[in-house]
């Protein structure tokens, strides 16, 4: 369980990686296409792609050995299991916002997500 301030140092502590991996995953996409329409790509080949997939992976397990819940990855949608009102609320940091600063209940989902 994590209070809203150490789900946001969390968040904050992790940037950088995320960050990294939003730039790892949009080289992969661009790898992908050129590949699957000309057989190349300036980034690099199959062994390239594979590299790639392995380091986006490794981020991922980097967040879940956090006790985050990774929940989307285009974009990326983080989770951290806590508390409100003695509720179970999930604190929800998604691509793009620039802190944590959203909470939806359990059972309420992504639908329910509400500012802190």
């Amino acid at each position: 369980m994590f209070t809203l301030a150490q789900a946001r140092h969390l968040v904050a502590t992790l940037r950088p990686r995320i960050d990294e991996l939003i730039v790892l995953r949009a080289d992969l996409a661009e790898m992908r296409v050129d590949l699957t329409e000309r057989g190349a790509s300036p980034l690099g080949g199959l062994a390239e792609v594979k590299g790639l997939e392995a380091r986006i992976f490794g981020i991922l397990e980097e967040l879940t050995g956090h006790d985050i819940q990774v929940k989307g990855f285009a974009p990326v949608l983080l989770d951290f299991p806590g508390e409100r009102d003695g509720r179970p609320v999930l604190w929800c940091w998604l691509e793009g916002d620039s802190d944590l600063g959203w909470y939806h209940r359990v059972e309420c989902g992504f639908s329910g997500r509400r500012r802190v």
